[in-house]
């Protein structure tokens, strides 16, 4: 390769370097809050002193991203409940807790496992950014391996195994759908 063939490329991939660096930007700031909240928690709080180790502040950030989430779809299932369901409980003379045990909360929860199956994958896979403040999670040990042995073995391992760990929820999903398969 001659440096003439190099100055020539090099307007190009730094064009590309810029675009990649835009989608990366506004991909950050518009659609991976949990990636934001752990970096946040971990390095923006203690500006004002609320200083956590690594594993709480992994957990708090995750804590507070999932929970909006499952309150969410929650919500939304909750919403989805015929106002008839109520009317008939007040008929039968159910008070509120039998009500909500009995009737609403077990529909709610039929509605909700297929969104909530999803986030439960979503978290497993999630679990990984806490390589970014530096935890010794999964992905970080395959790194480490991979980099200390100079293979890729580390890191097919590393697949396999949040692969077996993703493979179970559907599993486990698929038996509560069956639990719940009395409310058609």
């Amino acid at each position: 390769m001659s440096l003439k063939y190099i100055t020539e490329l090099l307007p190009a991939l730094f064009s590309g370097a810029g675009m990649t660096l835009s989608i990366f930007f506004w991909t950050l700031i518009l659609a991976t809050p949990l990636l934001l909240q752990l970096i946040f928690v971990f390095y923006g709080l203690p500006i004002i002193h609320i200083v956590f180790p690594r594993y709480q502040a992994a957990l708090f950030a995750f804590v507070l991203n999932y929970a909006a989430y499952f309150a969410e779809i929650f919500r939304g299932g909750f919403q989805s409940i015929d106002q008839g369901q109520f009317e008939a409980a007040q008929v039968l003379h159910l008070n509120r807790w039998q009500t909500m045990t009995k009737i609403v909360i077990p529909q709610v929860i039929k509605i909700v496992l297929p969104s909530i199956g999803n986030e439960v994958i979503n978290l497993v896979k999630d679990s990984s950014l806490v390589y970014v403040i530096g935890l010794g999670d999964l992905l970080r040990a395959g790194n480490v391996a991979m980099a200390r042995d100079v293979t890729l073995v580390p890191l097919v391992l590393v697949g396999v195994i949040y692969l077996l760990l993703i493979s179970i929820c559907p599993f486990i999903l698929k038996r509560l759908e069956k639990h719940f398969s009395y409310y058609k």
